[in-house]
C-alpha cells in the first residue's frame, strides 16, 4: 500500500490543527482550577461563550448556506421560535429545544418539497 500524492500536506494540517487548539484547551484547565463557580471572571466567559452562540444562531437564520438558504425565512425563525419553547416547555433540557426545532425544519422542508 502506498501513501497519496500530497499526504503530508493533510498531515500537516492535522497536526498544525489539533496544536493550535489543544494548548488553549489545556490552559483552559489549568486556568478553570483556580476560579470560583461565581467569579466575574467564568461570568465573562459564560456571556462570551452564549453571546458566540447567539451570532452563530443569527446567522443561520438571517444570512443561511447551502440548503439552508432555499428555505423561507418564517420557517427557519419559526424553527427557533418553538425550539425555544420547547425548550423552556421540557424544563431547560437543550435537547428538547434541539430536536423540536430540527423536526420543524425538517418537517417545513419536506412540506415545502425540498
Amino acid at each position: 500500500m502506498s501513501w497519496p500524492e500530497g499526504w503530508w500536506a493533510y498531515a500537516f494540517i492535522a497536526i498544525a490543527g489539533w496544536l493550535a487548539t489543544d494548548i488553549w484547551r489545556w490552559l483552559g484547565v489549568i486556568a478553570g482550577k483556580q476560579l470560583r463557580d461565581d467569579s466575574e471572571a467564568l461570568n465573562w466567559v459564560r456571556a462570551v461563550a452564549t453571546a458566540l452562540v447567539a451570532a452563530v444562531i443569527a446567522k443561520l437564520i438571517l444570512y443561511p448556506t447551502g440548503v439552508l438558504a432555499q428555505s423561507p425565512l418564517w420557517l427557519r425563525a419559526g424553527a427557533v421560535v418553538l425550539g425555544a419553547l420547547a425548550f423552556f416547555l421540557a424544563r431547560q433540557k437543550p435537547v428538547a429545544g434541539i430536536a423540536t426545532a430540527i423536526a420543524v425544519l425538517a418537517a417545513g422542508l419536506w412540506w415545502l418539497g425540498f
